[in-house]
């Protein structure tokens, strides 16, 4: 072979190569991207042991009432904040009209909030005259972290929108917003759990009632398909989130002692008190960690993060 020959030879080994790493990453990164909106929140929180995970099956799970809906405002904790200052007192119909182009883009992720006074600050559908408009993007859920693209087409959105209504534009750099979206992402994957108890006959037995007692709404019950039946505890949407648990655990105790069953994990390992009381105490260092962030379970903040 000649010089060129190897030399073409070893370029063209060099952008197959590339062209696998780069296949291998955009595989790894829509893996996690798949597993981050459809992964279970069946937690084990104890996190011991290689047992492979055995799903419950559910039948009809009980109702649990809805939370209260709360009018939600941009907040630098969540969301990517764009001011925009007019220079004249518009009416909120007139920016409502101007941003409808991007309603639909934006849907679900995107907030704008008005002020008649650069002051006090209520959603744009609910105000009046605007001196003062703030478009806010957020950067985090279950789903994962927003998408630097869609940061600069949201940016590129309001430039638009400012245009339209005459103000003056102040936003955070992309860099650093999404820097701030990984960190919740981050905060989001660590502290994204749901405790679920399981309440079974004993080995071989089968249970003799199908009526549970009744059980408090701040945990769901939901019916296994051996008789049995699974609680569950979705940690950053439930206030009081330790009361919740202690309760969800004398419920589990209650039902497996009327229904002669055993309290199991989703590897079907007993549950002892000590079990019980060690999983009580990580819920007290999740519920800490996101307090730290002013994130406190069962808030507005906490419900949109973990949406």
């Amino acid at each position: 072979m000649s010089d060129l020959q190897i030399g073409l030879l070893a370029v063209g080994v060099l952008v197959v190569a590339g062209i696998f790493a780069y296949n291998a990453l955009q595989e790894r990164r829509a893996r996690r991207t798949a597993e981050r909106a459809f992964r279970s929140a069946h937690a084990d929180v104890l996190m011991e042991g290689a047992a492979q995970r055995q799903e419950p099956r559910f039948d009809a799970p009980a109702r649990r009432a809805a939370p209260p809906e709360v009018a939600a405002l941009p907040d630098s904790r969540l969301d990517y904040v764009i001011d925009l200052q007019l220079r004249q007192l518009t009416s909120a119909a007139e920016v409502a009209a101007h941003w409808a182009p991007f309603e639909h883009r934006f849907a679900g992720r995107a907030l704008l909030a008005a002020s008649p006074d650069r002051a006090t600050w209520r959603p744009l559908a609910a105000a009046g005259s605007c001196a003062a408009v703030r478009a806010a993007l957020q950067l985090a859920s279950r789903a994962g972290p927003v998408a630097e693209a869609e940061l600069i087409e949201f940016r590129a959105a309001a430039d638009t929108l400012a245009a339209q209504i005459d103000a003056s534009v102040t936003a955070p750099e992309i860099k650093q917003a999404i820097e701030s979206a990984r960190e919740l992402d981050d905060l989001c994957a660590d502290s994204d759990i749901q405790i679920v108890l399981h309440v079974v006959p004993q080995s071989g037995g089968i249970f003799a009632s199908d009526a549970p007692p009744q059980a408090p709404g701040a945990f769901g019950v939901a019916r296994r398909e051996d008789g049995g039946y699974v609680l569950s505890l979705d940690v950053p949407h439930s206030p009081e989130v330790r009361r919740a648990y202690d309760a969800m655990v004398v419920y589990a105790r209650d039902l497996s002692a009327s229904l002669g069953g055993m309290i199991v994990d989703d590897n079907a390992r007993l549950l002892d008190e000590h079990a019980l009381a060690t999983i009580g105490a990580q819920l007290d260092a999740v519920r800490g960690t996101l307090e730290a962030r002013g994130i406190e379970p069962g808030s507005p903040a906490a419900l949109r993060l973990f949406s």
